[in-house]
């Protein structure tokens, strides 16, 4: 299940969908300027049309591709951190596919502008895809302790864990809690409609993963 290829495009143009349908919320959530939603919007129309134009490329390039379009079409604070993180997922999925198991430190990177912890957890071998499927309903609970040994950093899984199981006692779905725990990995908790754009994007990939699981 962990090998399970993720179609950039497709989560991307998910994503993108997300944007502009809560556009308007996260306007209103920006006590600052109202543009937030806009820069959401805006960046993932760039990624989506990046994706397309690489479609047929290698992972890294796309996002490395994806990240000199966001800065060459925007100078939005949140423009420059997608592309920064962009920019340091395409070095760590280098040689690499997308799966279920590279597909989550992406997401983390990406949401924190590079500067997410992911580094132990993007090894193919760590065991991150049945962790996942696990909590998505995908395999085991033993699946998701045994993996815990294969190379995911313990503080950040600990950490995550903690986050999930809080989200999860006060009736959040697997995926609401999932999502909870996975962007206050990230540097985006500072601001909350940062966390809330966030949170909206993490939780579309999450749901087209769990899609996938189920096929």
């Amino acid at each position: 299940m962990s090998g399970e290829q993720v179609n950039l495009l497709d989560i991307f143009k998910q994503v993108s969908k997300t944007m502009k349908n809560n556009q308007s919320e996260l306007n209103e959530a920006d006590d600052y300027n109202h543009d937030h939603g806009d820069h959401m919007v805006e960046i993932f129309e760039v990624i989506t049309a990046a994706m397309k134009e690489k479609k047929n490329a290698d992972p890294a390039d796309q996002l490395e591709y994806a990240a000199q379009l966001l800065r060459n079409k925007s100078t939005s604070g949140s423009a420059q951190m997608y592309a920064k993180g962009l920019t340091e997922a395409s070095k760590e999925i280098s040689g690499k596919s997308v799966d279920l198991n590279t597909v989550v430190p992406l997401l983390q990177t990406l949401l924190s502008g590079g500067e997410a912890k992911t580094t132990a957890a993007a090894s193919k071998d760590s065991g991150l895809g049945d962790l996942l499927g696990s909590l998505l309903g995908g395999g085991t609970t033993a699946q998701a302790a045994e993996s815990s040994d294969q190379g995911l950093d313990i503080s950040d899984l600990l950490g995550a864990g903690l986050s999930y199981m809080q989200s999860k006692q006060s009736g959040s779905s697997d995926i609401e809690a999932l999502t909870k725990a996975l962007v206050n990995s990230t540097q985006t908790g500072e601001k909350t409609y940062r966390s809330q754009s966030s949170e909206l994007v993490t939780n579309t990939v999450l749901q087209a993963l769990s899609g996938l699981m189920t096929k």
